[in-house]
């Protein structure tokens, strides 16, 4: 992923509920000094944090209709973000989930998975 990341050229966008989990992760699992090197990148503007109007109700939607996959908001957040920017390209290493979910039954593009 790291490398992927490195040499995407499209501007890589997530939500701020993402953006929370990839803290509290890395805090546990990494530690501060990890956590806050990315966190650093999002403060520069490595990534677009993205949040619109209608973003926890779209969220929260998305939540109802799949939670039978077993999704949870975070996930949730990231379907609605792909619906709101129009594309079905996800960055994520949660295959077993995003593999099942999609846009007007169209199947993600998984990166870098499926590259």
């Amino acid at each position: 992923m790291r490398e992927w990341i490195l040499s995407e050229p499209a501007e890589l966008v997530t939500t701020p509920l993402v953006l929370a989990e990839v803290d509290h992760v890395l805090q546990r699992r990494a530690g501060t000094a990890v956590a806050e090197a990315v966190l650093a990148d999002f403060r520069n503007g490595a990534y677009r944090v993205e949040w619109w109007p209608a973003a926890a109700a779209d969220s929260l939607n998305v939540l109802r209709t799949e939670r039978r996959l077993g999704i949870g908001v975070v996930d949730a957040s990231l379907v609605a973000l792909a619906a709101h920017l129009g594309t079905r390209r996800v960055a994520t290493l949660d295959q077993r989930h995003f593999r099942q979910l999609g846009l007007a039954g169209e199947a993600f593009t998984l990166l870098p998975a499926d590259l």
